[in-house]
């Protein structure tokens, strides 16, 4: 596999860990459940780990975009499913916003690894 290859599946490992961590931390409640806190602790832990090896390869402004935005699509989809918790329609049209931004810079950025 080629470096890049590598990298975006570090990247992806990144977001799934950042993503499922996130949601032991309202598993957690507060930090008050211990075995959903130790998890959600390990996986942020691997989260930031895979994305420093990202790192190595893509760089951090285009690594970071993609983690935090990809992080929040899906944490929101999370929501949505998992705590059945509801997006309105500004919430929808944000999500979408920062889809189409992720989209645009991995299409016509000169600054993305391909």
């Amino acid at each position: 596999m080629s470096p890049t290859t590598i990298a975006y599946v570090y990247l992806a490992a990144a977001i799934t860990c950042e993503v499922i961590g996130t949601t032991f931390l309202a598993k957690s409640e507060q930090f008050t459940r211990l075995v959903p806190t130790l998890i959600m602790f390990v996986l942020y832990a691997l989260s930031f780990y895979a994305l420093t090896q990202t790192l190595k390869v893509i760089p951090l402004g285009i690594a970071y975009a993609l983690w935090g935005g990809l992080g929040i699509v899906l944490t929101s989809l999370a929501s949505v499913f998992i705590f059945k918790q509801s997006l309105d329609a500004a919430a929808v049209i944000g999500i979408a916003m920062i889809v189409g931004g992720v989209v645009v810079m991995n299409l016509l950025s000169n600054s993305v690894v391909h």
